[in-house]
């Protein structure tokens, strides 16, 4: 959403016409007056679907420079996605899987592994777009009326870039529709914690009896020890602390404390709420 609205308020800066002579001065129309010469150049931008310049930008590439900005967000935002697919695909992990086709990202030596092939794709080529961008500001510094060499820069980067950021969306579409998404794997993953995974939320329960501050040092210290008795549970672990004996919580609340479910907050809202826009 917000890269619709930076192209949108982009596109009007951007897409302006480019008449104004060798100079930019509209000399060579300049005996008909300025608002003769003016109308020529807002008939030419008219006729082309682009807006009029307030002066000539012969050598003022800013606005090059920031199409290729935002191709880099663009494609950044696509390949933060990416990064998070690729990980979430690990073995270990096993939460997420990119859409399967016979062969595709098939390892040629290990017949069992699955390659995150257009996840792969997606940030190399949006790197690349990144690093490209920047050759694009090196452009902004063009000598005189006429630049020598700074130009031709965007000649050679700029199409890249524009293929590049293309197949970055293709491949992120094709990746979005058809993300094959395993809710037992997240379950499990949420559990190896023992419900350590929502300490935060036993330490707001605890909060209310002995204090925030008091709390948050008390859970911290009882974690520590979940590494050194990986057989024992977070709530288990937490009844038999004294401290938190004294605070008179029960163990019915402190299992709806260590319950993932029960400390979503308002994630669906927020995500109905992005969906709805």
């Amino acid at each position: 959403m917000r890269h619709e609205q930076r192209l949108s308020e982009l596109l009007p800066r951007l897409l302006v016409v480019e008449f104004g002579g060798a100079a930019g001065t509209l000399a060579t129309i300049a005996d008909h007056g300025f608002e003769v010469a003016f109308q020529v150049q807002a008939g030419l931008a008219e006729g082309l679907g682009l807006s009029q310049p307030e002066i000539a930008w012969h050598t003022e590439r800013d606005r090059i420079a920031e199409i290729g900005a935002f191709f880099a967000l663009l494609t950044g935002t696509c390949a933060k996605f990416a990064l998070d697919v690729k990980l979430l695909m690990q073995t270990e992990v096993g939460e997420v899987y990119e859409p399967y086709a016979p062969y595709r990202g098939s390892s040629s030596t290990m017949p069992q592994k699955g390659n995150p092939i257009s996840s792969v794709y997606i940030t190399a080529m949006a790197s690349t777009v990144k690093q490209l961008s920047a050759a694009l500001f090196e452009a902004l510094v063009g000598d005189h009326e006429r630049s020598t060499g700074l130009w031709e820069i965007e000649w050679i980067v700029l199409p890249q870039i524009s293929t590049l950021t293309h197949a970055t969306l293709v491949h992120t579409f094709s990746l979005l529709k058809g993300l094959e998404v395993h809710p037992s794997a997240m379950k499990k993953n949420m559990g190896l914690t023992e419900g350590g995974i929502v300490s935060e939320a036993v330490m707001m329960g605890l909060g209310k009896r002995i204090g925030r501050q008091v709390a948050h040092d008390l859970v911290h210290d009882i974690c520590r020890n979940m590494a050194d008795a990986s057989s024992v549970s977070f709530v288990d672990l937490l009844l038999a602390n004294a401290e938190v004996k004294r605070s008179g919580i029960s163990k019915e609340e402190l299992d709806r404390l260590c319950e993932p479910a029960n400390y979503i907050g308002l994630s669906k809202e927020m995500v109905a709420a992005v969906l709805d826009m």
